[in-house]
């Protein structure tokens, strides 16, 4: 999927930098997501998330707040109402080229912060926070032993993770003075609430306050092990497919027509992670799976191999061709399984003699059929079984080896 570098113009004057993940194919709808605090755009969650959605047809602006990664100014100058109107500009900025978001993904503070401007944007029909706090105060928690320096000096330089960075009094004097409650409250708009429990950095009971403030349509997913960054590429995953799951929901993702005489559709896959082998297999805006490989060969093990996927297809194909003849035929088939093995062997154990010399791929099927059905009736849903088209497909080049299990 094309990531596009952008530029767009703060309120503050500074010019702020971004990146707009566009899906491969139709933008079915928009979103801007907003990272964490002393995070930017490039940060894990922001890539895995943004890119997921894309993969959905949902084009993503995740841009640099002012004075943090590309973007221009200085940290210690900013404010969390600042952050607020960085966001409005990015909606405003997309608005501009005819691409209004719908959707909001914030987070850490970025969560609260799309939830501060959410009032201010009424074309936002939905809005996710991922780890987020309920009140901008509670980042204060983070630095509190150099509060007493900020408020002398007007601005102290703090640790917080790896990162070191000048915090300003006006930052702490505005997120002293922010409250969120009302807001929330007045929320006319759907609301996903993602949150870890094992969170060192905002406690679950942020979680909770924000829902529990909310009014419906709202849900709540937990992250179980997950830490506050996401760091672990598993986590980062979970999130953006639940978030990409409910957002369906919620937004109008009706694609287009296809033109007339148009094939069944392409699968587009799409590598997740070069540092590995997950790759995000696409089937239209509303069909996603994982591929991935083993551990043992230097995958994560999040989703099936191709060879996985080659025999599910030939299973999935199997068991459709067998339930379509049985329907016609109004047979008492009650249930079928199909279990499939893939193996390669030597051309001449396939009773294949052109090609003594190669290789070639077996597919042994083993196919349960549940049901009061006679003898003559499973063995013509076992023959029925070779008419699968995908059978059919694999055949050319590959021996397919079926079985008949016993009930």
């Amino acid at each position: 999927m094309p990531t596009e570098r952008v530029t767009f113009a703060g309120p503050g004057g500074h010019t702020l930098a971004a990146r707009l993940e566009q899906p491969g194919g139709p933008v079915l709808a928009t979103a801007v997501f907003a990272h964490c605090f002393t995070c930017t755009k490039d940060s894990l969650a922001a890539t895995r998330i943004s890119r997921r959605l894309a993969a959905a047809g949902i084009a993503v602006l995740r841009f640099d707040f002012s004075g943090v990664g590309q973007s221009e100014g200085a940290f210690e100058e900013t404010t969390f109402s600042s952050n607020v109107d960085d966001l409005v500009a990015a909606n405003e900025y997309m608005a501009e080229r005819g691409m209004t978001p719908s959707l909001l993904v914030g987070h850490s503070l970025g969560g609260t912060a799309v939830l501060a401007a959410a009032h201010r944007l009424p074309h936002i029909r939905a809005i996710a926070t991922i780890g987020a706090p309920a009140s901008p105060l509670s980042v204060t928690r983070q630095f509190e032993d150099a509060l007493p320096e900020i408020r002398e000096n007007g601005e102290a330089e703090v640790l917080i993770g790896d990162h070191a960075i000048r915090i300003g009094a006006d930052f702490v004097r505005d997120v002293e003075s922010t409250t969120l409650k009302d807001k929330i409250s007045d929320l006319d708009k759907a609301l996903l609430v993602l949150h870890a429990p094992l969170d060192e950095v905002v406690s679950l009971s942020n979680a909770t306050e924000i829902f529990k403030y909310a009014r419906h349509p709202k849900s709540y997913v937990t992250l179980d092990t997950a830490d506050h960054l996401l760091t672990d590429p598993r986590d980062a995953e979970y999130a953006a497919g639940m978030i990409t799951a409910w957002a369906e929901r919620y937004l109008d993702l009706r694609p287009p027509a296809p033109p007339i005489g148009a094939p069944e559709g392409i699968i587009r896959v799409s590598e997740a992670d070069p540092s590995g082998f997950l790759n995000d297999v696409q089937a239209g805006p509303r069909h996603h799976v994982l591929a991935d490989e083993p551990e043992a060969y230097g995958g994560t093990d999040q989703g099936m191999s191709p060879y996985g996927f080659l025999s599910a297809g030939l299973g999935a194909c199997t068991s459709m061709t067998i339930r379509m003849y049985a329907r016609r035929k109004n047979w008492p088939l009650r249930h079928i399984r199909v279990d499939v093995r893939h193996d390669k062997v030597h051309a001449q154990d396939a009773s294949m003699p052109t090609m003594p010399h190669k290789g070639v791929d077996r597919f042994i099927r083993e196919i349960t059929l549940l049901g009061d059905l006679t003898d003559d009736q499973r063995e013509r849903l076992l023959q029925i079984a070779d008419k699968c088209p995908v059978h059919d497909t694999l055949k050319q080049t590959s021996v397919v080896e079926t079985h008949l299990l016993e009930k």
